[in-house]
């Protein structure tokens, strides 16, 4: 079942000198697909991962999901959908220092709407659990390692179950052995919890995690590859 229709998206910048980033890019996702987004620098992976978790606005086109086309929604109403429907994990980790990880995790149940009174921290707790942190709950960032602190920003991206979760470079700033740990919670989020996931990554190594890769080049989807 798709989760994602894109049709002829594009992204243009400047004004008097235009940069074309997106050229008018057409694709479908599935529910539980992991999909990798690669290619060369400037060839408009973060672009088109940006408008896909709508933190950005397309130029022209069209962005469907779950079959409600986002063109429509009000800037509020897309903050809302944002916040309710969808999941990000940027490289920077993005956590706040001044925050314990339980903090980080739970904050965005705070400021959703859609959460009438549960329980947050016991939701938050659940979430590092699942990413192997129980143990960790009461640490603040400068007390983690950029490993654990990515594990934090996949917690907070899972805690209000997103029917999408976004991954930019995840991995970019991380060892050799904590990226390898990584990329295994997010494929076992996939594989158990059925997550959708759509993942920017310049790492050739990184393409047996994916069911599908979506080669870009020059803003526009030269290969769509089916892995398995």
């Amino acid at each position: 079942m798709s989760i994602i229709k894109i049709e002829n998206l594009k992204r243009t910048y400047g004004t008097k000198v235009l940069t074309h980033a997106l050229k008018g890019v057409s694709f479908e996702v599935s529910e539980g697909d992991f999909i990798i987004i690669m290619g060369k620098s400037g060839s408009g992976k973060s672009t088109l991962l940006h408008q896909l978790g709508l933190l950005d606005t397309p130029t022209s086109g069209e962005i469907f999901i779950k079959n409600e086309n986002t063109k429509d929604l009000s800037e509020k109403k897309k903050t809302i959908f944002r916040l309710e429907k969808l999941g990000y994990i940027f490289q920077e980790y993005a956590i706040l220092p001044e925050l314990t990880a339980l903090e980080n995790v739970y904050l965005p149940l705070m400021v959703s709407s859609n959460n009438g009174n549960k329980d947050f921290k016991e939701k938050a707790k659940e979430m590092l659990k699942l990413v192997g942190l129980e143990h960790r709950f009461d640490h603040y960032s400068n007390e983690l390692s950029g490993g654990e602190q990515q594990r934090v920003a996949i917690a907070r991206a899972l805690v209000n179950n997103p029917q999408v979760l976004f991954a930019d470079e995840p991995c970019a700033n991380l060892d050799t052995q904590s990226s390898k740990n990584i990329l295994d919670l997010l494929k076992d989020l996939n594989k158990k919890l059925g997550q959708t996931i759509i993942m920017v990554s310049h790492e050739p190594e990184d393409k047996k995690y994916a069911d599908r890769i979506l080669w870009l080049e020059d803003g526009l989807i030269v290969k769509d590859e089916k892995v398995r």
